[in-house]
This record gives C-alpha cells, structure tokens and sequence, in this order.
C-alpha cells in the first residue's frame, strides 16, 4: 500500500514539474560560473516552470549529451564563450545528432565574443550563415536606445514579432531591447527555416574593429538581418537562434529605453516576457500537437451516420477495415490535441487554415479538407476533424494520409493503409435495373420473339402439293 502511494506521488509531482512536453531536463553550457548571476530571473522564471537546470562548462569532463546512447538532457541552452572551440563533447556532429534524437536546443550569440568555428559550422548545417569576421554587430541610427547607446547605436529597439499568416507564438507588448546583436542571414533552400524577429530596414552590420570611417563591403542590412531565428527539424526538434544573450540579463529585463525622437517616451522594456515566449517555443512547451484517436469505418447501411461508437443500428460497428469496396461511401476521423503549457487542449486551426486528408495510392485520388466536429463528452481535450467520401472506382492499395505542417507547430503525419478491391460477381446489379441496359434488353427480347416467331410459322406452314399428270386408256394425248 505503501509502495502505491509513493508511485501515486512521484507520478503527481512528475505530472506538475513537466510543463513541457518533451521534458524537465535541461543543460546550461555557461563558461565563467560568474556570470550566471547576470541571468538570475531568467534562470528563475525557467524553474518556476518546472524545467531542471543543470549548469556545466563547455570542456567539463562530465558534461555529456548522450547516455547509453540516448539523450542526457530533453534541452540545451549555449550561452557564448571566450574559447574557439565547445570542447570533445560539443561538436557540430554531437549537436545534430542531439537535435536528430528529438531534444531542442537554445543557441545565445554576443558580438562582445566571437562565435567559435564549431558553432559556425552547426549553423551553416542549418543554412544559417553567420558574418565571416564573427565579430560583427547590427547597428541602427534610427531605432536604438537613446539612453544607453546615443552614441554608438548598437542597442535595437524592436516591436513585437509580426508573423503574417502564421500563429504568433511570440507577441509581447511593448519594445524588446536587443544590445550588441548578432545578425545572421537564412538560406532561402529550407523550408525548416523561419525567422521570428528580422532587423528593421535601417539597420546594417558593423566590424567594431574596423577603423574605417564608412562600410564598404557589408555583410547584410535590413531584413536580410535574422535576429531571432526558429529552425524545426524533420522530427520536430526546434533549435533556436538568439542574437543577442544580453538581452537576457537582469538589466534588460527591468530597463527602460527610448527610441530616437522628440516625441519618443521611456518605456520598460518587454524582454523578459519575450524571453519566455521564446523558450515557451523552443522548449516544446508552445506549438505541440498530438494525434489522438484515427478511425475510418464504412457508411453505409447499419453504419450509415453512425459517430466515433461502438453500436451501429443494433450491430457492432466495424472500425477500422482492412479493405473496402471501389464506390464504398467511407466515413474518416481524427482527434487532435494542443499541448497548452501544462495540459493538452483542443486543437483549433486560424480560420483560413484546415487539415486535410490525402486518399492517395502513389498520388492523391482524393484531397479533402476535414472539418472540425464539436467537443465531445468522451474527449474534452481533443478535437476531432471527420469527413465523408466516396472511394474512387480504382482498386489497389490505398492511404488515408494527413500531413499537417505549419511553421512554428510540431508536424502531423498519420497514414493507414487499406485495400480497395473490385466488385464481386454477386455484387453488381442486375441488368434490369441499368436504364442504360435497356436497349439491349430490347434487342434480345425482339431476337427471341423474332426466332420463335419464324419456327412456329415454319413448323404449322404445309408445302403445296405437287401437281400430278392423268393418263385415258393407257394411251397417250
């Protein structure tokens, strides 16, 4: 009894610390111990969320992102560093095989130091290119802080991310504050890539080290310039890109800043709360979706109309065939859920988005969207997208196929593969019932009356007698 009460607990308090849905554990890769009292309530508002920190420097002996072959931590935080390189256990091909695995990781940058060639060469196997001197910062003369940078304009002030036609994930209020950033340009070949918060029109990148008086040759500008980068994998692990790790200090976090202008006002800065829209993200603890119940049945007959039971006009209804019949009217379902901070909720797509369903062998015979169906009692936390179709008249081997794929979302792809067969010889209707068969009908009908017709006049016809010649005495006349 003892025992199930001690289960019973650890499970509850694992339930409570889980806000994410990949997992608590999380790796910090901070060089100087020192510095982590800069980013004090951003560790804070990470273990108010349930996730569990542990902090290792990048060539410590024990850090390792794998264990028995299986990844050590669910996510990985890379804050930046004065060495050129992570160390043996944080080269590029760790990295993807870690992102590969299904864990996530936070990339910071800061042009106060130089990116190492390790990091440099993970990115560009994400097609995200960095500055070649990798001391470049993105400035602006037009959107900076007046009260910490008058001078040298390299604290941005930017608004909330707009995502057009996407699901903001991202939207704060107010200006997020981005000091001596680091702006990277996205390969235009990926469709993994997105960037959450581009550098204004104004903005350009900058060498502090170049004592030039003007830029000749510049890397970027404007919204060429991602500073803030979102890359989801195939698997929908998320690796993102963050310009600037000041912007997560203590002092960012509380700072007021105002933007150039006489009419300009000093307004907080909203970094933290964009910081945890970030890592709400990136973490899995936003954009999660789950495929829930699948079920695809016949409807038609006893079946016809019948919805996600198990009774059917009296008999059991058959979910889930192996096969079906060429022109079979079929009945398609399935249940998806949102991962919502800390449970799973109904999923709803934006009103100009639907989840489609693919019939498909080697392509689609049927492309149809799903519509959503109400809430049920059975399953609060999901919502069920149903169709109804007819099979096409092809047999073979076929697939109910959903694939759902939006940026910044985790992807869905379900297939159930089934059997579509030709009629049987006592299931094709009789040809009395064909109006197209009519005419034939009729031409056997008229043969047959036509042949009995002809033998009955040629049984009851009698031949003419044959005419006989008469003889008088024998004689002749």
């Amino acid at each position: 009894m003892q025992l199930r009460l001690l289960g019973l607990l650890l499970g509850l308090l694992g339930f409570v610390s889980a806000l994410s849905a990949q997992g608590p554990k999380l790796l910090v890769v901070l060089e100087d111990e020192a510095e982590k009292s800069k980013y004090s309530q951003f560790w804070s508002d990470l273990a108010d969320r349930g996730f569990h920190l542990t902090y290792r420097a990048p060539k410590d002996p024990a850090l390792a992102l794998f264990h028995h072959g299986v990844p050590a931590y669910s996510h990985l935080l890379l804050l930046p560093t004065q060495s050129k390189g992570l160390g043996p256990a944080l080269t590029p091909n760790l990295i993807v095989d870690f992102i590969n695995a299904g864990s996530n990781v936070l990339l910071a940058l800061s042009a106060d130091h130089s990116v190492p060639s390790a990091i440099s060469s993970l990115l560009l196997e994400l097609d995200i290119s960095l500055p070649p001197d990798r001391n470049s910062l993105v400035v602006d003369h037009f959107n900076h802080d007046t009260q910490q940078a008058s001078e040298k304009h390299d604290v941005l002030l930017l608004s909330s991310p707009e995502l057009a036609g996407k699901k903001n994930f991202f939207s704060v209020d107010g200006l997020i504050a981005f000091p001596r950033a680091v702006g990277a340009v996205l390969g235009n070949a990926s469709p993994l890539l997105s960037s959450i918060l581009q550098a204004p029109s104004t903005a350009y990148t900058y060498n502090p080290k170049d004592e030039a008086e003007g830029v000749d040759d510049v890397f970027a500008t404007g919204s060429q310039l991602s500073l803030v980068t979102a890359f989801q994998a195939r698997n929908s692990a998320r690796f993102a890109v963050l310009g600037s790790v000041e912007a997560l200090e203590d002092t960012w976090f509380s700072a007021t800043v105002q933007l150039p202008g006489t009419s300009s006002k000093s307004t907080p800065t909203s970094n933290r709360a964009f910081a945890q829209k970030l890592t709400q993200w990136t973490f899995m603890e936003a954009g999660v979706l789950r495929v829930g119940t699948v079920q695809h049945y016949l409807n038609e007959g006893a079946q016809k109309g019948a919805s996600n039971s198990t009774e059917a006009a009296g008999a059991v209804l058959d979910v889930n065939p192996p096969i079906y019949r060429i022109k079979n009217d079929v009945h398609y379902s399935i249940e998806l859920s949102e991962w919502a901070t800390d449970h799973w909720g109904p999923f709803t797509p934006p009103a100009t988005d639907a989840v489609q369903l693919e019939f498909s062998m080697l392509s689609p015979f049927q492309r149809l969207n799903l519509a959503p169906a109400p809430t049920s009692n059975s399953n609060p936390n999901s919502t069920t997208f149903a169709t109804t179709f007819t099979v096409p008249d092809h047999h073979g081997i076929f697939n109910f196929f959903v694939e759902y794929r939006r940026p910044f979302y985790t992807s869905v792809e379900e297939k159930r593969t089934v059997t579509v067969r030709h009629f049987a010889h006592d299931e094709w209707p009789r040809s009395f019932v064909i109006s197209g068969a009519y005419p034939w009908i009729s031409g056997i009908g008229v043969t047959v009356a036509g042949w009995v017709g002809f033998v009955g006049l040629w049984l009851y016809s009698k031949p003419a007698a044959p005419k006989r010649s008469l003889k008088i005495g024998g004689g002749k006349r």
